[in-house]
């Protein structure tokens, strides 16, 4: 507060007390008497909602809507995202906090760009494209001294292109040290549920593949949303892999007890972990049950449909070893089991040449296998033949 009194009394004296863009900021604030204002000017509403309803944003924050509206209310913050000039076009609040941003015009409408507003935060993530923190005095405006605020910037993640920005308030006594990380985290859940962009972007093969979630579990691991790798822990891949393979959903008990088992770890271990992977989903996990809403294709599924069918050799080219190698869920251990028993008999049934050289590859201790596709090629010059007896001889079977 000295420093802001400082300055709006005596000018660039306090240069050395506050921040370089704190400082311009004022600057700029002063020179459109923003110490004057008591709340921001409104844009026309009109023009307001059909901008948002045009926006991508619009679709990206109906899409995490959910985990927005958690966070606000966990915290009693209030939340915004705004345009690249710093109007306002959605919010939610907590109670309190609610109630406090509609006095200012903390509402969708609000020019919150430093000229018309002062020195806060989501101007200065917009205009330096950058996560911004502003705290208490160093608003310009006497109207949010008792604010803090972070923002972090929007971007399309195909263009490059800034959107605006997403801002978390509350009051300065309320202020957390992991504030500014949290708008971070807000920021790029929100930019990976944006809607696909028209612009060019470089060829990607899964680009092409449906929208929804891909997931191989069968050997190497790997997750895609909408055709984006997703960079997850072990646990959340367990998780999700469980969710993937209970499409009708789980409830909180049934999750812990498939993924856990009998281990001493607590709900609230679990739900945090869930709250984890539901960002990581661009909030495309519903609860009550536990849910995917997404559509979602994996390996797992696929080798047993084709198993099913009686398809031994696609089943056999789409099986890429053992399921979640090392997973320690008793529910992902027994699945592990029947897919890998599932597609020995299918080959001890119908030991497909091709088939069971493939297979090899993943289990090349499998004498049986070998033996049985071997026995029924007595008598042939199949080239299979050359290469299973290569692979006995090297698992110690003359």
């Amino acid at each position: 507060m000295h420093a802001w009194t400082a300055f709006v009394e005596h000018g660039d004296a306090v240069q050395t007390a506050v921040r370089p863009e704190i400082l311009k900021s004022w600057r700029r604030s002063r020179a459109a008497s923003a110490e004057e204002v008591t709340e921001a000017p409104l844009a026309d509403e009109g023009e307001t909602r059909d901008y948002w309803h045009s926006s991508p944003l619009q679709v990206a924050v109906e899409r995490v809507q959910e985990e927005l509206r958690r966070t606000a209310e966990d915290g009693d913050l209030v939340l915004a995202v705004t345009d690249p000039q710093t109007r306002i076009l959605w919010t939610y609040g907590g109670r309190v906090m609610r109630r406090r941003a509609e006095t200012v015009n903390f509402v969708a409408g609000g020019c919150w760009d430093d000229e018309s507003i002062g020195t806060n935060a989501l101007d200065l993530a917009n205009r330096h494209a950058s996560p911004s923190m502003v705290f208490s005095a160093e608003h310009y405006s006497p109207a949010v001294h008792n604010w803090v605020c972070w923002a972090a910037p929007l971007h399309d993640p195909a263009t490059g292109e800034q959107l605006g920005v997403v801002d978390l308030s509350t009051t300065w006594d309320r202020t957390h040290p992991i504030g500014l990380a949290t708008a971070r985290v807000l920021a790029r859940l929100i930019e990976t549920a944006l809607p696909r962009s028209g612009h060019p972007v470089p060829f990607d093969p899964y680009e092409v593949a449906q929208p929804g979630l891909e997931l191989k579990l069968l050997g190497k691991v790997e997750a895609r949303l909408d055709g984006a790798r997703l960079l997850l822990s072990r646990r959340q891949t367990e998780i999700l892999a469980l969710l993937a393979l209970h499409p009708e959903g789980l409830s909180v008990d049934q999750l812990h007890a498939m993924l856990y088992g009998d281990a001493q770890i607590t709900l609230s271990t679990l739900k945090a972990e869930v709250s984890h992977l539901r960002s990581a989903l661009a909030g495309q996990l519903a609860s009550r049950p536990y849910r995917l809403t997404m559509p979602v294709r994996s390996d797992v599924e696929t080798v047993l449909e084709l198993l099913r069918r009686g398809q031994v050799g696609p089943a056999v080219e789409e099986y890429g070893g053992d399921l979640l190698p090392g997973t320690d869920s008793p529910a992902l251990i027994e699945l592990a089991d029947y897919v890998a028993v599932a597609v020995r008999e299918a080959l001890l049934a119908n030991p497909l040449p091709t088939a069971v050289v493939r297979y090899t590859e993943l289990a090349p201790y499998d004498v049986e296998v070998m033996e049985v596709c071997l026995a029924s090629l007595a008598g042939s010059a199949h080239p299979a033949q050359a290469l299973l007896k290569g692979r006995l001889a090297a698992a110690g079977r003359p």
